[in-house]
């Protein structure tokens, strides 16, 4: 398994002290903040973004994110030009995959069936421009009340009815946690289409006021991460994991601290059950 550092992690950082961080502590790969990705694009060349990468050793794991891909109306055509931008870039960087991210619901009584619908179309849409690239689309599930897909269950029907080759999903451990979904979803994935998985913990409240904010290191939370491992293990899945952690407080810690410590923490939840990177 190759363990990535997250730019969310570090959010108040720039792409460069992301990279510095990631090379410091060890980590093999980074999964570019997409924002910081921008801002560094506004004073150099994606070449410049690449050798960047190479010079540190460090592989791009994935862009995050696009976000909200569904029931957009003629905002898709955004969402549309986005996903050439991040693809152009990617294909120049090495970077294998996009994640993006499902909408959410727009009424209560919405039926899961518009949802799927909404969801299948406009993931087809996006696999033909990121297709032409050779990039991948990683669907990632959001666990937090009021979105349309919170479950690993609900994103692999979505993903099957695509019927695309570079469209697979992200399991991120917060929102498996929150949304309600059972663990046991995860035995009836396919490994080939788990494009990353996402590494962090939350604080003990109820499920119902988490947010990305009481994100925690992995181990140092409530979430059952033994769990969701072993059941990862089992099924085959042994690609990119990052450690995703959106806590204001670790954005005041020194990157570098904060990137040693991650993968300190993360080395023992991964290690029972993965041959980490």
């Amino acid at each position: 398994m190759k363990l990535a550092f997250h730019g969310a992690t570090t959010m108040t950082s720039d792409l460069e002290t992301d990279v510095a961080a990631t090379a410091h502590a060890g980590y093999k790969a980074l999964e570019l903040w997409a924002a910081k990705v921008d801002k560094y694009l506004e004073e150099h060349s994606v070449e410049e973004l690449k050798a960047l990468l190479d010079d540190n050793n460090v592989a791009p794991m994935t862009f995050n994110s696009i976000e909200f891909i569904a029931f957009r109306g003629a905002e898709f055509d955004q969402i549309k030009a986005r996903c050439r931008q991040l693809s152009q870039i990617a294909q120049v960087i090495g970077c294998p995959s996009v994640a993006v991210i499902p909408s959410p619901t727009p009424a209560w009584d919405t039926p899961w069936d518009t949802v799927v619908a909404e969801h299948v179309a406009a993931l087809q849409d996006l696999s033909d421009i990121a297709s032409k690239y050779g990039i991948k689309l990683a669907f990632e599930f959001i666990g937090f009340g009021g979105f349309s897909v919170r479950t690993p269950r609900g994103a692999w029907e979505i993903i099957q009815k695509t019927g695309r080759d570079n469209i697979g999903m992200v399991v991120d451990a917060a929102h498996l946690y929150v949304g309600g979904g059972l663990f046991s979803e995860i035995d009836h994935l396919d490994p080939k289409y788990i494009y990353a998985f996402h590494l962090d913990d939350t604080e003990e409240m109820a499920k119902e006021a988490y947010t990305d904010a009481v994100r925690l290191l992995p181990g140092l939370g409530v979430i059952p991460l033994d769990d969701i491992c072993a059941r990862l293990k089992k099924i085959g899945y042994d690609g990119a994991c990052s450690i995703e952690l959106f806590r204001p407080e670790y954005w005041e810690w020194d990157p570098k601290e904060l990137a040693v410590r991650a993968r300190e923490l993360a080395l023992k939840v991964l290690s029972p059950y993965f041959a980490v990177e």
